[in-house]
């Protein structure tokens, strides 16, 4: 598993404001602005940095192919600027304790007090970032995430189906509105029956509404489990068997 850290750069139309921006040059009419209202394209360079876990299979030097890519997001409680705490669940803990997997794995970590679904763009960007840099199969990026990682990957997903093969949120929730945008993407959603936190409603009523409009979502349902719903799943190799079996971006 690598420590990495990126600088991310994209651009913005609009007005954009983030912290650690780059000095911008202002730029001055040598003429004055004709009166009116006329169309106006604002485009500004913002810069981020974002740190992440990423894991490289044992055989990536070895192999000339294009891998599958998880993309895990955590939960609320391992956000900051520590990455050992992105290590606590998933896949970063599992490949910690060594385990192998034939997949590229990239773990970021949220700031402390934001929240995943608002950086919808800053997780995509670090996912145009890895299939620019290694060798990912585009047509099997996977989403994967608990708790408050379960909900920006209903959102992310909602927001970008056509970017990923299928999803695997898990104890999360979403907006049941945006489920017509799922209806080509492969879910499977894990949540626990006794959830104190998160209510098993929030998975429920996603899953309900993409199915509603004709998709394909499952939902395995814990009868014993609390908030923890995610040990179980992450430990069971159907899931990624799972993920492996579809193929393709979505429509």
């Amino acid at each position: 598993m690598q420590t990495k850290q990126i600088i991310l750069t994209f651009s913005v139309i609009g007005i954009a404001a983030l912290s650690g921006c780059a000095n911008i040059e202002k730029q001055q009419s040598t003429s004055l602005p004709p009166v009116g209202q006329h169309p106006k394209t604002m485009t500004r360079q913002v810069m981020m940095e974002m740190d992440y876990l990423l894991y490289l299979p044992k055989d990536y030097d070895r192999q000339e192919k294009e891998w599958p890519l998880i993309i895990f997001l955590h939960g609320a409680g391992e956000r900051g600027n520590d990455l050992n705490k992105v290590k606590a669940h998933g896949p970063a803990k599992l490949v910690e304790q060594g385990r192998d997997f034939p997949f590229i794995i990239a773990s970021p970590q949220c700031p402390t007090d934001k929240w995943w679904p608002n950086r919808v763009e800053h997780v995509m960007t670090l996912i145009d970032e890895i299939t620019a840099s290694y060798n990912v199969d585009e047509n099997r990026i996977y989403l994967t995430g608990l708790s408050m990682g379960g909900f920006g990957i209903w959102t992310i997903a909602s927001m970008h189906p056509e970017r990923f093969a299928a999803i695997a949120p898990i104890c999360g929730g979403g907006q049941p509105y945006l489920a017509r945008n799922l209806k080509n993407l492969p879910v499977w959603a894990f949540h626990g029956a006794q959830d104190p936190v998160v209510p098993l409603q929030r998975s429920q009523e996603m899953v309900d509404a993409v199915n509603q409009i004709g998709g394909n979502a499952r939902l395995t349902v814990y009868p014993e489990a609390n908030h923890d719903s995610w040990t179980q799943t992450y430990n069971n190799d159907e899931l990624y068997e799972w993920f492996l079996s579809h193929s393709g971006k979505q429509d």
